[in-house]
């Protein structure tokens, strides 16, 4: 009777043991496999999402490498395009010139540069205190502060002295940092772009005789 009885709860004990494996795999198992699926599927979601906003910005800058570069079927003078290459200065003065060097520096990602010169060439043409410390405070926040859009190569003597000088900003606040930024450019961007397609190309199809 008693060996009949230590046998029962042995059996039982069993049973339970098999149930609460059932249990374990039916409840647990299952939420732990969803949640492995759910976290693919966001992993999956946001890999897509990221090579679609790449695509975008990808879409979207060529497009404006093209765009920039259909305004240059007007095409200048040879004699023009040939004083391009005489200096950054002359390349910048002329309407065409800065937009294929804009449209070559665009292409190669590194257009921040002449973004902030030209922002620089617009805030020292302004007038009213007023609208002159809402431009530098927008320059700087595009170009100047740390992780800012468009941020320029500047040493941190450079930039603290843009900082203080955003407290009472004149004409003169951001020419230390201009001059730099040109002498970047002349050194590097200026150079890469007489070799390019884009200054042979508007060569090539110049004219021999200056347009009116």
């Amino acid at each position: 009777m008693q060996s009949g009885l230590i046998l029962l709860v042995h059996q039982e004990h069993s049973l339970n043991k098999k149930e609460y494996q059932h249990c374990k795999e039916e409840n647990k198992m299952p939420a732990n496999m969803k949640e492995h699926s759910f976290i693919k599927g966001l992993k999956s979601r946001c890999l897509h999402l990221l090579h679609q906003n790449k695509t975008t910005t990808e879409s979207s800058r060529q497009e404006a490498v093209n765009s920039e570069s259909r305004k240059l079927t007007l095409n200048p003078s040879r004699e023009e395009v040939l004083k391009w290459a005489d200096s950054l200065d002359n390349l910048l003065a002329h309407k065409y010139g800065l937009i294929a060097f804009k449209s070559f520096l665009k292409s190669e990602y590194n257009d921040e540069n002449i973004e902030f010169w030209l922002a620089c060439e617009e805030y020292k043409k302004i007038k009213s205190p007023a609208k002159q410390a809402s431009k530098a405070k927008k320059i700087f926040a595009n170009f100047v502060e740390p992780m800012s859009p468009k941020e320029i190569n500047l040493d941190y003597y450079t930039k603290e002295a843009i900082t203080q000088n955003l407290q009472h900003p004149t004409y003169t606040c951001f020419e230390a940092a201009q001059k730099k930024i040109y002498s970047l450019m002349e050194n590097n961007g200026y150079n890469r772009f007489l070799q390019s397609d884009i200054y042979q190309n508007v060569l090539n199809n110049s004219h021999d005789h200056h347009q009116t």
